[in-house]
């Protein structure tokens, strides 16, 4: 009798010894369906068909013999393996764009990918230079390819460890140890009302801490500094939003007032739709910070980028 050395009724692991371009190409499809959310949702990302999709997922299964996801009528979501290889894939990648970034390095020209992740609402701000800075690092390097990214200030932050993002612009709060911060600019935050609200036609000094008090107010779902949260538990605050855009909207309403960025609200204000109540007393300051990685690894397209939006690198 000849001993496979396999124990009865157990199936022999299948060893995944190389990785193959072919390979490559089939995680990047699943890396993009698992960030689309599904096949479907990953067909205009990929510019490919959904059968074809399926075909390419049903390929990585069999490649790495492991059951990813499960896909049906309720929807689509990882197992638990699939989250794992998930990770694995991202640090993969993310290690593979490092090889070619250093590679690219040896030349003259710049080369490569940035990454970015950017909060909400920053474009209007007057003290942003990332248009600036991503208009002079395209001038040093034409082959280069920006990818911009809106996230939270968190995903952003965990973006960069994992090594998804190079850099980001968040505001400077909850610091992380793992994370370097270069201050950028910061920016003022008023509280306002809408036309419609019984504040609006008042004049200043006859708008008492206790009528704000009284008034249904807007809470922000996102992490303020300590003078934000100290403006904001003065307030009778009824309603929530997870951005400044669903705070804007609230506050048109004329039910509500919230805090808002000047530079936001100024379209408002021009038109006469929103005013900011007492803004000598009501009013707080975020500062944002450029976010990097500490201890990172030499990346020129980045240091070029850090340069030209004034960060030093």
């Amino acid at each position: 009798m000849i001993h496979t050395g396999v124990p009865v009724g157990h199936k022999k692991a299948n060893r995944l010894n190389q990785i193959s371009d072919f390979d490559l190409r089939l995680i990047q499809v699943f890396k993009t369906v698992v960030e689309c959310g599904g096949f479907t949702a990953a067909v205009p990302t990929l510019g490919v068909s959904r059968s074809a999709i399926s075909i390419h997922m049903a390929n990585l299964e069999a490649r790495f013999d492991l059951k990813l996801c499960q896909r049906g009528r309720s929807g689509f979501a990882l197992t638990e393996e699939g989250r794992e290889v998930y990770d694995a894939s991202l640090r993969l990648l993310s290690s593979i764009e490092t090889f070619r970034t250093q590679v690219n390095g040896f030349h003259r020209e710049l080369h490569g990918d940035l990454n970015i992740g950017i909060t909400d609402n920053l474009v209007s701000l007057p003290e942003m230079r990332i248009t600036e800075g991503l208009s002079g690092l395209k001038s040093h390097g034409p082959e280069i390819r920006i990818h911009i990214h809106m996230m939270s200030p968190s995903e952003i932050e965990r973006g960069i460890i994992d090594g998804r993002l190079q850099v980001g612009v968040v505001p400077a709060i909850n610091t992380m140890g793992a994370l370097e911060y270069t201050p950028l600019y910061d920016e003022a935050i008023y509280l306002y009302c809408a036309a419609n609200h019984p504040l609006f036609m008042r004049s200043d000094n006859t708008i008492t801490n206790d009528e704000l008090a009284a008034c249904d107010a807007v809470r922000p779902m996102f992490a303020l500094s300590p003078d934000g949260q100290r403006r904001h538990q003065a307030l009778n605050e009824t309603a929530t939003a997870t951005d400044r855009e669903g705070i804007a909207f609230l506050i048109l309403t004329g039910s509500y007032i919230g805090y808002l960025p000047e530079h936001f609200a100024k379209r408002w204000t021009q038109e006469r739709q929103l005013r900011a109540i007492r803004p000598g007393d009501h009013k707080y300051r975020i500062e944002y910070a450029t976010v990097t990685r500490r201890g990172r690894l030499p990346h020129r397209v980045l240091e070029h980028f850090l340069a030209e939006i004034g960060s030093p690198g």
